[in-house]
């Protein structure tokens, strides 16, 4: 029989272990000289984890820039749907720039990349850092719009890539079928750039080895408590976010149980957690959406997948924290101005970040390089990043239900009878006490 190889996660999780034993033992084991320092901190691993960076930052603007041109033009349906389209994408949108804010406030809060005597890499940036000057926020705003979309490319000002492509994908959107071949044709280049990152994401193990030896080996021990920081900070933003803005906001605008709704769709939750994928859970979250939530298949069969598409509230969240994080470990102060662009390029980018494994990755670089803060400092991240995955997927898709349930009881498509039933999923169809559950919703 042929044996089944490790899987992805499994490769980074080793390559982070393995790249922490190294650095602490070239940290404590092998003498400074021109041997440790020169020929292999500063040469072999040096060189592994930049290669690994700089493919990341190879596709940055091309995925950015199709990837939303792709999910904008996705939503042409909003044009017959009216209402319900205009509330998903308010939700959507509203949500994430939420997420984000809380995750920057929290983690400004328990400042997760500051210790005492702890982790400062300003001192091993590899790349020279301009840090913003303040400047005032109508030229926040007014910067958002490109001159020359090319130029803004070249220098990969990102929030000016992000207007441009939402503005060619609602363009696409409104022209329907004149213009379904060059629609088609980004759907395409779409799928190239997944494919792409998942090629790079096969140098994600060595990547990381790479980079965490290099950083434990200048750095020793100080860097395990920020580290420890950060994943607590990004869990207790995830759980928050959650609890408090989905339930919140549940019971605001429909008076429902936020409580009844956890148990209700708690085995779409589960399965989200344990595949660490929208997409792949998405068949799921209908199904439980429509038998144990009650909700209209109408609606949810609109709302559900454009939020797959386009909500990602844990990853901007992860984003969020992220940045301070890494902004922290290289003694970088931000500018309130600098924190707005976070709040805008991680919620516009939102719309195109696609549900597949390494494209948060990606899109982290790129709110890193919207305020200058080196990429480099994903490296520390990125191990313990895959097991931040599961929790992110399990609240992006929470976000998904927690707006279909609003959509539908305004749309009067809701029926609250199944709701408040005793339901169960078995792992193929959900069936439900009592048996009203198993009738159309009104």
């Amino acid at each position: 029989m042929e044996k089944k190889g490790l899987g992805l996660t499994t490769k980074i999780l080793l390559g982070l272990f393995l790249g922490l034993l190294t650095g602490l033992i070239l940290y404590f084991f092998v003498p400074k000289g021109m041997i440790r320092d020169t020929i292999i901190v500063d040469g072999l691993l040096y060189f592994i984890g930049q290669v690994f960076l700089r493919a990341i930052k190879m596709l940055v603007v091309p995925l950015v820039f199709i990837s939303i041109v792709n999910g904008a033009s996705s939503i042409g349906d909003i044009k017959k749907l009216g209402r319900i389209g205009g509330r998903t994408v308010l939700f959507y949108i509203t949500t994430t720039a939420i997420a984000i804010s809380l995750a920057l406030f929290v983690a400004s809060i328990v400042n997760p990349g500051i210790t005492d005597g702890g982790l400062d890499l300003s001192r091993v940036v590899t790349q020279e850092v301009e840090i913003n000057e303040s400047v005032p926020i109508v030229d926040v705003f007014l910067d958002m719009v490109p001159t020359n979309p090319v130029s803004s490319m070249v220098n990969t000002n990102m929030l000016q890539i992000i207007v441009f492509a939402l503005l060619i994908g609602i363009g696409l959107s409104a022209l329907g079928e004149k213009a379904k071949n060059v629609s088609q044709l980004f759907s395409e280049l779409n799928e190239l750039m997944m494919k792409m990152v998942s090629f790079i994401m096969l140098l994600a193990p060595i990547g990381v080895f790479g980079l965490i030896a290099k950083t434990f080996a200048n750095e020793g021990l100080t860097a395990i408590v920020p580290l420890a920081k950060y994943f607590g900070t990004v869990v207790g933003v995830l759980l928050l976010h959650a609890v408090l803005t989905y339930g919140g906001i549940l019971k605001l605008f429909t008076g429902l149980s936020p409580v009844r709704f956890f148990k209700n769709f708690f085995p779409a939750i589960s399965v989200a957690f344990s595949t660490a994928t929208s997409s792949g859970s998405l068949p799921v979250t209908l199904d439980v959406s429509e038998e144990n939530l009650g909700v209209s298949k109408n609606i949810s069969s609109f709302t559900l997948p454009l939020g797959a598409t386009i909500n990602m509230d844990g990853t901007a969240i992860m984003q969020g924290v992220a940045t301070i994080f890494i902004a922290q470990v290289y003694d970088i102060d931000l500018t309130f101005a600098q924190i707005l662009t976070v709040i805008f390029t991680a919620t516009l980018a939102s719309i195109g970040t696609a549900g597949v494994p390494g494209v948060g990755l990606i899109m982290l670089s790129m709110v890193l390089q919207s305020v200058n803060i080196p990429v480099e400092g994903i490296g520390l991240i990125m191990g313990i990043d895959r097991l931040l995955d599961m929790t992110r997927t399990a609240v992006n898709i929470t976000g998904d239900a927690v707006c279909t349930l609003i959509v539908s009881k305004k749309e009067g498509e809701f029926d609250e009878t199944i709701f408040h039933g005793e339901n169960s999923y078995d792992g193929n169809k959900v069936t439900s006490q009592p048996s009203i559950a198993n009738e159309p919703a009104n």
